[in-house]
């Protein structure tokens, strides 16, 4: 089986951060952590070369493979902000506050954090990570 690339790094998201030349991506990305470390209680993590990540939780699948992601995360991407919310996107009273993004499955884009409400995004992120918090094991 292939070796997963999403797993804990010793990169320091810091630094990884650092390098973006964009100004006020970096500036969201920087928001990003100190809300998202606020929420989950956890320091943020590199998760492969790209991701942000905050806290672990497990999963299996039906298939029997599994493994660890983190709880929540964000990966500065170069046309957006992808945040990996998973269940806490269910909540269509908050994405009708939130303002531009596009959906995915579990993840949320968005251009820059000017473009959403502050308030309710993180309102979706503490829901998500709670929902986490009662579907998995997580740390």
């Amino acid at each position: 089986m292939a070796e997963m690339k999403t797993k804990p790094m010793e990169t320091s998201p810091a630094d990884f951060i650092n390098q973006i030349k964009d100004d006020r991506k970096r500036d969201d990305c920087n928001e990003l952590v100190a809300v998202m470390s606020n929420i989950t209680g956890k320091p943020a993590k590199m998760w492969g070369p790209s991701i942000v990540g905050f806290g672990k939780y497990r999963y299996r699948y039906a298939t029997g493979r599994e493994g660890e992601a983190p709880m929540t995360g964000f990966s500065p991407r170069r046309q957006n902000l992808t945040l990996y919310l998973g269940p806490g996107l269910d909540n269509n009273a908050l994405l009708a506050k939130l303002g531009k993004y596009k959906r995915g499955q579990g993840c949320l884009y968005i251009r820059k954090l000017d473009d959403v409400d502050r308030l309710a995004l993180r309102d979706l992120i503490r829901k998500s990570v709670d929902e986490m918090r009662k579907r998995y094991e997580c740390e």
